[in-house]
This record gives structure tokens, sequence and C-alpha cells, in this order.
């Protein structure tokens, strides 16, 4: 007999029978110094010696504040998260832009080369001004909001599909007012701002052409009162009526600016088809936008419209191939424009009228059809330092009681006269260089510090010229004109009327100094006139000028004569 089995035995020979069926013995439990060591080791391999490539491989799958956590993990994840490509990857997927767009404060936005700027990753920088904005895309909102996992991490963007829907959100608060205008055409929105929103495109490329809001019934974009400081910029705006010469679109336009409200207008494009209206019109008192580096070509009216005592700013802006007037300014308009280019338009280049006003300052005025710069009926501008050449009529026409300060301009190459003054009008010319100045019809101008080769008068002129360098001063027509002349430098003067010459240096004239004709009359006094080819001073035809305390000298032809038919003169000097 065998002996029976104990429980230790029989629990032993169990373990080993049943062991190859799987069932082991439970190990024993290791500290946990032990356990953590593989953790350690493979957090140690990927923060420290996991190859650059790969870590930015995985980093490519991540959205920017997944990014963003994943830089506070360390130095190497900070650095390697704060790489250029991984950013402007995720830039160009919110913003489509191909360049930083910069924004360091409200109303400021331009574009960087990446290469140029001052800070290693301008595409990080960029996106953390821009993020809090609103998105206008079509079609994209429901694949945005239907698709949560996929854009994880982007829960606070908001995406629209249309502008108006963009401008009710900005209403309801639900974001402050940042609105990107993405790539595509926008037509007939009734887009009327009211609030100091911020709207931009959104664009590879050249963005102003890719993004265009148009209208065909209404005007494109109104600004109301409260729309103070409110900003639009980089796109295309048109107004594109079917009915291009309906009376009632006089009323419209790409952009019109109302009563106190102060909007920027940066980097757009303007186009207007429409006939009866302007492309920008600014209108009433309190209106005074800022508008730069915009395009405003190719309409079919006037291009930039500014009335009933809206004034603004208008700086580095095109404005070229308008049927009418580049820019009007009419009923105490008041704006600052510098900078601009005018040229290549259908009728003038500028038109002041109807008591306009204004400043414009280095602009370049030039090839307009008819004059580069018209003032008219009580306007009042002031032109400096502008350049006004090429003109196919003339460069400056002050008629029908214009006025207007003209100051240290560049007026060349035009068709016809530099400057054309008439009808009773009262300008003022300083430091101006012109070939030509045309003076007639009780035009009273006031002309100093001026380089011009010829100055006509006639039909009641009765300017002031001094401190004047011209070659040829012609007064004739008309026996009522009525002119006087102080410290002036020129070569010849023809007289036939009423005139009043004093402090004059009269030399080198090609013919005679002074040449007094045809009933004329005047008082010459007090001028130096020398080394002219003929005589002095020349008195013909029943001209009766009071001639005294004059220095004439070195004349190659004589110093004064006179044909009997002429009356005396008094006292001159000769030397």
């Amino acid at each position: 007999l065998l002996p029976k089995r104990t429980a230790s035995s029989t629990a032993g020979a169990s373990t080993s029978t049943t062991e190859p069926f799987g069932h082991r013995a439970k190990r024993a439990r290791v500290s946990g110094r032990s356990h953590d060591l593989p953790a350690a080791l493979a957090e140690q391999y990927l923060q420290q010696k996991l190859p650059d490539e790969v870590v930015l491989k995985i980093f490519s799958y991540l959205l920017e504040q997944d990014l963003c956590q994943t830089a506070c993990v360390c130095k190497r994840f900070s650095q390697l998260a704060n790489d250029p490509i991984l950013w402007k990857r995720l830039y160009m997927e919110v913003f489509e832009y191909t360049r930083p767009m910069m924004h360091p404060e409200p109303g400021k936005f331009y574009q960087v080369s990446p290469e140029e700027h001052d800070h290693p990753n301008p595409w990080k920088d960029s996106f953390q001004q821009l993020y809090k904005g609103a998105h206008v895309k079509p079609g994209f909102a429901e694949h945005f909001y239907s698709n949560p996992g996929r854009f994880k991490g982007r829960e606070n963007m908001l995406y629209y599909d249309t502008i108006e829907d963009a401008l009710g959100g900005v209403q309801e608060s639900h974001f402050d007012g940042l609105i990107f205008v993405h790539s595509g055409i926008y037509t007939d929105e009734w887009i009327y701002i009211e609030s100091p929103i911020t709207m931009i495109g959104a664009a590879p490329g050249k963005v102003s052409d890719k993004v265009v809001i148009e209208n065909t019934r209404d005007s494109t974009f109104v600004f109301m009162e409260g729309s103070e400081d409110a900003y639009v910029g980089y796109m295309t705006i048109r107004f594109n009526p079917d009915d291009k010469s309906a009376q009632h679109h006089n009323a419209h336009h790409c952009l019109e600016i109302t009563v106190n409200c102060s909007p920027n207008i940066d980097h757009c494009i303007i186009r207007s088809t429409c006939t009866v209206g302007s492309a920008v019109c600014v209108s009433g008192q309190g209106a005074c936008p800022t508008i730069k580096h915009c395009n405003i070509s190719d309409c079919e009216n006037v291009g930039l419209y500014i009335t009933d005592h809206a004034q603004g700013i208008y700086e580095d802006n095109e404005i070229s191939n308008n049927a009418l007037a580049g820019i009007w300014v009419k009923n105490h308009g008041n704006p600052i424009i510098r900078r601009n280019h005018i040229h290549h338009g259908r009728d003038v280049g500028v038109f002041t009228f109807d008591h306009g006003m204004g400043y414009f300052e280095s602009c370049n005025i030039h090839r307009n059809r008819i004059a580069g710069f018209e003032v008219k009926a009580y306007a009042n501008p002031t032109v400096v330092r502008c350049e006004i050449h090429h003109g196919q009529t003339g460069g400056i026409y002050v008629h029908e009681k214009g006025r207007g300060q003209f100051i240290e301009n560049k007026i060349y190459a035009n068709n016809f006269a530099g400057v054309w003054i008439t009808s009773n009008s009262d300008p003022t010319i300083r430091y101006t260089h012109t070939p030509t100045i045309l003076l007639h019809t009780h035009s009273n101008p006031t002309i100093r510090y001026t380089h011009t080769p010829t100055i006509l008068l006639h039909m009641h002129s009765n300017p002031t010229i001094r401190y004047t360098h011209t070659p040829t001063i012609l007064l004739h027509i008309h026996t009522h004109s009525c002119t006087t002349m102080q410290e002036t430098h020129y070569y010849g003067l023809f007289v036939d009327v009423l005139s009043v010459s004093r402090g004059n240096a009269i030399f080198n004239g090609n013919q005679g100094g002074v040449y007094i004709f045809g009933d004329g009359r005047g008082l010459i006094e007090g001028n130096d006139i020398h080394g002219n080819a003929l005589a002095g001073i020349q008195i013909r035809t029943n001209s009766c000028p009071i001639v005294r305390h004059n220095k004439i000298h070195d004349g190659q032809h004589g110093g004064i004569y006179v044909l009997p038919t002429c009356k005396h003169f008094t006292s001159t000097l000769l030397s």
C-alpha cells in the first residue's frame, strides 16, 4: 500500500501537472523604483535622444494650442515647437496669407517678408496677433462645426458664410469685431457699418485681388455714425449696377462715408462702373476718413468726391483713368491730400469748386485730358510742392472767381499755359517753376518768388508780381489792366496797359528791357534795367508812362527811346 499524499504534496503535484496549461504562480511584487525605471528611460529618450526630424514629424500633426502646450514640456520641445515651418503650415491653413500679416496695433496691418523680419518666427507672432478674429469663408462653417474632433483646440474660432452674418455676430457680442474675409466674390450683401469693426481680406498672393466685394443695387459699403476707427483693408470694392446710367444711382457708391465717422480704408482696389455717381463719396460734417494706399481707377464718373464740410486724410493713393475728375472737392470740403498719384484722367485731375478747399501736398498730377488742377467759383485750395505736368491742355486753371495758394510747385511740359488765370480770379502763386502764366478777364493774382519764362496779362487783369524770375512779361489786349511788379527779375516787359513796376531787375533781354506801346501807361519806378539788346525803355504810340528813379545802364542800343507821338516822363536816372 502506498502512503497517503499530504496536502502540500498534492498541491505540489497539482502545480506540476497543470503548469503546461498556462496556470503560473504569481510573481513577487517589485519595488516602485524598479517599476519606474523603464518609464524614466523612455521619457529621457523621447525628450533628449529622439531625432529632431522624428519629433518635428510628430509635432506636425498638432494644432496650435496643442503645440503651445507641448512647448512647455522641456527646453528642447520649446525650441522644436517654435519651428517656423510648423507655424507657417498652421498659419496658412487658418489665414491663407503667403506672407505674415502683422497687426501691432488697432487699425494697422502690413505684410512682412519672413527672411527680413526682426523676429525668428513671424508666422507665430502674426498668429498670436490675429487669433481672436472671426472668419467669413463660404461653405466652410458647416465642415468646421460638424468635425469637432478634427478641429479640437480651435473651438474658440468662429466661421460664417456671409459678411452680413459676421456683422450680426459683432452686434451680438460673439467676438471683438476682427473679421477675416477669405478668397471669393461676395455679391449684393447689405454692408452698413455703425461700429468700430475691423474687416480685412485674407487670401494668398496679392490679397486685394482675391477678395472681391461688389454690389449691383446699392452702395457697397456705407459707414454711418458710430463707425469711428473702423477699418477696411486688403480687398477689392466694386459698385457694378446692371443699369449703369440709372439716375437713382447718383446716390450709390463703392464707399459712402457719412456724417460723424472716421473709418480707415487701406490697401483697397476701388472700382465703379456707374456713370452717375462717384466711386468714393465723403459727405457731411464730421466725415473724416483716412484713405491710404488705395487704387481708385477706371471709374466711369468721379473717383473721389469730398463735399459738404467733409474732411479726411488721403495719402499715397493711385487715382487714374477716371471718366470725370480724379478728385472733386466742393461746398467747403477741406481734405488733406498728400503724395497721391493722379494721372491719365479722361477729364481734369483735381477739380475744386463752389467754395471747396483742401491742402494738397507732394502730389504727382500728370497726363490728364484737361487741366491738371482746376479751381472755380470761390474755391480756395492750398497746393504745395506738387508736380503738375504733361497735361493735354494746361497745368493749373483758375477761373470764375477762383482763388487758391500755389506754393513751391513744379509746373512743366503742359500743352498750353502752365498757369491760366481768368474771370475775376484771385490766386496767389509763390516759389513756382512754370513755363507760362496767362492772366486775363478781371483776374487779380499775386505772383511771388516764381521762375517762369513768360507771363501774359490782358483783359482787366490786375496782378501783383514780386520776387519773380521771368524772361518775358507781356501786358496787352485791354487798356484797363493794372499790374504791380516788385523785385522781379525778367528779360523783357511789354506794356500796353496801366501797370506799376517797382524794384525790379530787368536785364539781358534779347530785345528791349521795357516796351510800352498802344496807349500804355503806368509807373516804372526804382528798377535796375541793364544789358538789354535794344533800348532799356522804349515808349511808342501815344503811350504815357511815368518813369522815375530807375537805373538804366549797359544797354547795347541806348537807354531810353521815345517816339515823337509820346508824352513826357519825369525824373529818370541814367548811368
